[in-house]
């Protein structure tokens, strides 16, 4: 399976390029970056601390787009709505893992998995995803007296908040609750808030030194609270998770797929 990486120069883009050369059944078919970028023409092995690996650092994404059999992008909301729309142009398919974005960069995607099959996933490691599967069940099991509550921490330089991950585990607490997250999410405390509504499900948001990506979600009923956590110590477990996405989504028809949907959960 030909595998390309938009944003190849960042921090994930690395990781991905080594979890791309690392997996069985996967060729790099190449990674882009910004035509200003200082690392342009690099060998991207060299690039992700690897011997070299024969594959240039690129500014030309539609030819990578034609190149490749599948398109991994952890980049940003706007770029990843442009190369949606490109893998929909072109017929690459997509394993998105960018966070953050607004109402109309999602329907681009939507459209696009009209035309290809693309993975999008607020976290791609295999622990979270269960996780997600666990926060669902007992969201369900426990009543609503119980308060959920979801606390999040990041790196200092991750630029949304409430994190993807930390969105995706209220998603699914409210779908354990059958109701929607949008009319019960409280992200925001500041000042007299007033007592806690019953039903809500609130967000605290950390950010700080090099934290990879930790959450916690937590049950708070009287006389107990139960609590169930993740935490991420490398960028590894996203980068193999989204390759191994990338190798199954090869050979999928056209949709909108998830992680549960690769992993078979």
């Amino acid at each position: 399976m030909k595998i390309g990486i938009v944003g190849a120069a960042g921090r994930m883009g690395r990781m991905l390029i080594g979890a791309v050369l690392a997996a069985e059944g996967a060729e790099l078919a190449g990674g882009v970056e910004k035509s200003s970028h200082q690392d342009q023409g690099r060998d991207l092995g060299e690039l992700a601390g690897f011997e070299p690996c024969g594959v240039k650092l690129s500014s030309d994404t539609r030819a990578l787009f034609e190149a490749a059999d599948v398109i991994i992008d952890f980049t940003a909301p706007a770029a990843t709505a442009l190369h949606a729309a490109l893998a929909a142009d072109t017929g690459a398919r997509l394993v998105v893992g960018t966070t953050g974005l607004d109402v109309a960069q999602q329907q681009t995607i939507a459209h696009a998995a009209q035309k290809t099959a693309l993975v999008q996933a607020a976290n791609y490691s295999v622990g979270v995803n269960v996780l997600l599967g666990l926060v669902e069940q007992m969201a369900r099991i426990l009543p609503e007296s119980y308060d959920i509550e979801i606390l999040e921490m990041h790196h200092h330089h991750k630029v949304d908040a409430p994190s993807g991950t930390a969105l995706a585990l209220g998603h699914a607490a409210a779908a354990g609750r059958g109701v929607k997250l949008d009319d019960v999410a409280d992200k925001v405390r500041d000042g007299i808030t007033g007592a806690r509504r019953l039903g809500d499900i609130g967000f605290a948001t950390l950010r700080g030194g090099d934290v990879v990506g930790d959450h916690t979600v937590m049950f708070a009923g009287a006389g107990e609270r139960v609590e169930i956590s993740h935490k991420a110590s490398s960028r590894e477990i996203f980068a193999s998770g989204a390759v191994r996405a990338a190798l199954w989504v090869g050979g999928q028809k056209p949709g909108l797929y998830s992680m549960k949907d690769v992993l078979g959960l």
